[in-house]
């Protein structure tokens, strides 16, 4: 009975000296204050689109840049800013800085304002679905220009037809730009 009561003792205290139960969850207000630092200096347009901490410390972020692409060397400065002014005595983490994929929905209001011209996916709350290029980003909407085949009454045949759509930006569920070849 007592050696099974040290030997409990001994698992309890071990266990609270483990180095998975003594790491501290990252504060994500640091790290985004790290990589605005970074933003700030490089100051080239470059923004956060998303920044997410698992419960196992890894740090993914997403960075996109008002006009023309994340370049690698973007992606290397923000990713040594974070690791520099972090402890890894104190915390161990794992760390992806990337651009944001053209594969992902928009998470962020600059993303469509650089991508006016180009064809958007776009799902609304109440499941609508429209399909068009984006002429413009308005104050709380944008406006897409979805080109549809409707019957012709008079020739019996289908011809194309233009609308003009204005869709608020808070019905919006999800848009995707639709990637092309041509």
């Amino acid at each position: 009975m007592y050696i099974c009561t040290t030997f409990m003792n001994e698992c309890s205290e071990r266990g609270r000296k483990s180095p998975l139960l003594l790491q501290e969850m990252l504060d994500k207000k640091l790290i985004l204050e790290l990589i605005d630092e970074r933003i700030a200096e490089l100051d080239n347009g470059l923004y956060v689109v998303e920044l997410t901490i698992s419960s196992s410390n890894v740090i993914n972020v997403e960075l996109d840049k008002i006009k023309g692409g994340v370049s690698v060397n973007d992606c290397v400065s923000v990713s040594r800013n974070i690791e520099h002014n972090l402890d890894r005595e104190k915390q161990d983490f794992e760390l992806h800085v990337s651009s944001a994929g053209l594969d992902k929905p928009i998470r962020h209001i600059n993303q469509y304002s650089k991508n006016i011209g180009r064809s958007f996916k776009v799902v609304m709350n109440n499941g609508e679905k429209y399909e068009g290029e984006l002429m413009k980003l308005g104050e709380a909407s944008i406006v897409i220009k979805q080109i549809s085949l409707q019957k012709s009454e008079e020739k019996r045949r289908r011809i194309q037809v233009e609308e003009i759509l204005e869709l608020p930006l808070t019905e919006i569920k999800e848009s995707k730009i639709v990637i092309s070849f041509k």
